[in-house]
């Protein structure tokens, strides 16, 4: 019996998939990459120098090293990329279940979920920002978001090791998935009536995820119709604007658990 095309097309997505390999680069992202013992490492690429200032992380690679030339450096990257002498190839990292994830850390949970935020080097250092409030996951859609890449390891400079970052079908589904689970979901807009630190008081106590649109568009009708309540950051003065990932630094503080 012929198998129908969604289910060839579903297995050729899994194998694909599983053979996927990504490529970091720069000193910070390797070194902590070759650190973390749930990557899969397996290619390491490096000049004499950037062997020499790596020291003993280089010893958790399962290998040889590909000792290169500057001048000739070996690893398939773009020609524009600062890979200080370093670049490691690697498995992309399984956090494991979804619902797992999002209640593990100590105290009350936060999230971060991203609607088509697709650069990566703010989703790069939301990931900091995320590691450094102590949230639980940022959360991106798998065709919407930034995927995990060597320019986003580079900016999150190491958080991307140790600070989940998770890919979902559909963000809407996730929304109301969380607030079964809980979860009061806010989406950060501009237009909101409400300030996050007016409503923070009430709900601190519970679990928050915070919802971020891509700069310029913002949120998606639907993600919008989807979120328990629209909010808004105060500025100073009558219009203020910030960068998607200092948006989220400055969510993640004024929604911190008490």
């Amino acid at each position: 019996m012929k198998k129908p095309k969604w289910v060839v097309k579903k297995e050729q997505d899994k194998r694909a998939a599983a053979n996927e390999t990504v490529w970091l680069f720069g000193l910070h992202a390797v070194r902590d990459a070759l650190l973390n013992p749930r990557r899969v490492k397996q290619r390491l690429v490096l000049t004499r120098n950037a062997a020499d200032r790596l020291g003993d992380a280089v010893g958790h690679f399962e290998g040889t090293p590909e000792i290169c030339d500057p001048r000739k450096f070996a690893a398939p990257l773009d020609p524009q990329s600062v890979h200080q002498g370093a670049a490691l190839e690697v498995k992309p990292l399984d956090w494991g279940a979804f619902d797992e994830v999002v209640l593990t850390g100590e105290g009350t949970p936060r999230l971060v979920l991203l609607d088509r935020v697709t650069d990566p080097h703010n989703v790069g250092a939301i990931l900091r920002s995320a590691e450094v409030f102590g949230a639980s996951a940022v959360i991106g859609t798998q065709r919407g978001s930034a995927p995990e890449t060597g320019a986003l390891a580079k900016t999150a400079s190491g958080a991307l090791e140790r600070q989940p970052y998770l890919r979902v079908r559909n963000l809407a589904d996730t929304i109301m998935h969380l607030q079964n689970m809980g979860f009061v979901v806010l989406g950060l807009d501009g237009a909101a009536d409400q300030s996050i630190d007016a409503v923070m008081p009430d709900i601190r106590d519970r679990p928050v995820a915070l919802v971020f649109g891509a700069e310029g568009p913002g949120l998606r009708d639907k993600t919008k119709e989807t979120c328990d309540q629209l909010v808004k950051i105060d500025f100073a003065g009558a219009f203020g604007s910030l960068n998607v990932s200092n948006a989220a630094a400055v969510a993640l503080y004024a929604s911190r658990p008490a």
